[in-house]
């Protein structure tokens, strides 16, 4: 028993707390490797090839297995969908981290519960009882949630930490210096960030349904990989018909690809997928917030940010509804549980590991 509740308890929540530390990593690495003209068109297009060569063998060893099923048409058409669907995730997020900041894009992805809770419900995934006080808790920090984007995009304000430069160092950091984000360009980097968190739960909800006809996380990321590959490379060769922007230097460009093919479209992608099998969305998206704290700080110190006061103003309102969201959904689910436990209480050492998402189906 404590194996199995290590399993299902600690190991995801070590899993996802390291993966939010290593997202914020990347996306500040990316944000520095455009600094010095990386196009990031280009930069999705190398990542997830190197990530689809590190999982190669995959589909190999998984056509030997008599546990799973054949990969049939169905399988292969949602997960060429999840592909379209990262793909241009992946490409508005890049494209708002480059015209805002990485710690626009870890404040605005505290949505992501809220977005999802609305496609839940629009998918027939959540149910909505008005009378109910987990429900209320859930619609009442949707709206919070979507409040504080609104005010971490649209307002500024003003400074609240200064990055530390120096005449001794400023000549060090001068694409640092000299690339501070304008109004309309934080606001226009505000609305794309928004669209791929509105992306990222669709994203979800089909990598779910792609886990249950298919449960072999290697596999489905493999293709994955290759379908965002391939619709990020027609993009990229439209939108950067220049050769030069494909030649790669042994710097800081090149060492933000090998990480986030590695750390991000392998790793990541892999690790989310296993704790959406095992734990849910819900929990998966319970960590966004921890990613806000860390963008600030590698933020203020390696990038030369400095926080405003409308970042943080925002980013608060957000976690609130965040956490509200969390709140309505885990007091659901501890009635759901309470319910099940006294109905299934001799057989419930027997119950399978996706017994409360076929109880979901059934709602």
């Amino acid at each position: 028993m404590a194996g199995r509740s290590c399993y299902r308890d600690a190991l995801p929540f070590m899993a996802m707390v390291t993966m939010e530390c290593t997202n914020v990593g990347l996306n500040t690495l990316f944000k520095v490797a455009t600094l010095r003209g990386m196009s990031y068109h280009v930069f999705v297009v190398y990542s997830y090839s190197v990530a689809a060569l590190f999982l190669l063998p995959a589909p190999f060893i998984s056509n030997r297995s008599r546990v799973l099923p054949p990969l049939n048409f169905s399988i292969m058409s949602k997960v060429l969908l999840l592909g379209l669907i990262g793909s241009s995730s992946q490409i508005m997020g890049y494209t708002g981290i480059n015209f805002s900041s990485p710690t626009l894009a870890s404040a605005i992805s505290n949505l992501v519960p809220a977005f999802t809770f609305i496609l839940a419900i629009i998918f027939r995934m959540e149910s909505a009882a008005l009378r109910s006080s987990s429900s209320q808790a859930k619609i009442l920090g949707t709206i919070v949630s979507l409040a504080g984007a609104f005010v971490v995009t649209l307002y500024k304000g003003p400074l609240i930490v200064f990055a530390n430069q120096s005449p001794s160092t400023s000549h060090h950091q001068p694409l640092l210096n000299s690339t501070t984000p304008t109004n309309s360009n934080w606001v226009l980097g505000g609305l794309l960030l928004t669209a791929e968190y509105i992306l990222v739960p669709l994203w979800y909800i089909v990598q779910a349904q792609i886990m249950k006809e298919y449960p072999n996380e290697f596999t489905v990321i493999f293709f994955y990989n290759v379908c965002v590959g391939v619709v990020a490379g027609v993009v990229a060769l439209i939108t950067e018909p220049n050769s030069s922007a494909w030649k790669l230097r042994p710097d800081v460009a090149l060492v933000s690809i090998l990480c986030s093919g590695l750390f991000g479209s392998f790793l990541n992608n892999t690790v989310h997928t296993w704790a959406l099998r095992l734990k849910g969305p819900v929990y998966v998206t319970m960590f966004k917030p921890l990613s806000m704290a860390i963008a600030v700080a590698m933020g203020v110190i390696f990038l030369g940010d400095t926080l405003h006061l409308g970042s943080l103003v925002g980013a608060t309102i957000i976690s609130i509804g965040f956490y509200t969201v969390l709140w309505g959904k885990a007091k659901e689910e501890a009635v759901e549980d309470s319910v099940a436990e006294s109905l299934e209480a001799p057989s419930s050492h027997k119950a399978p590991l996706l017994q409360k998402y076929i109880k979901n189906d059934k709602m």
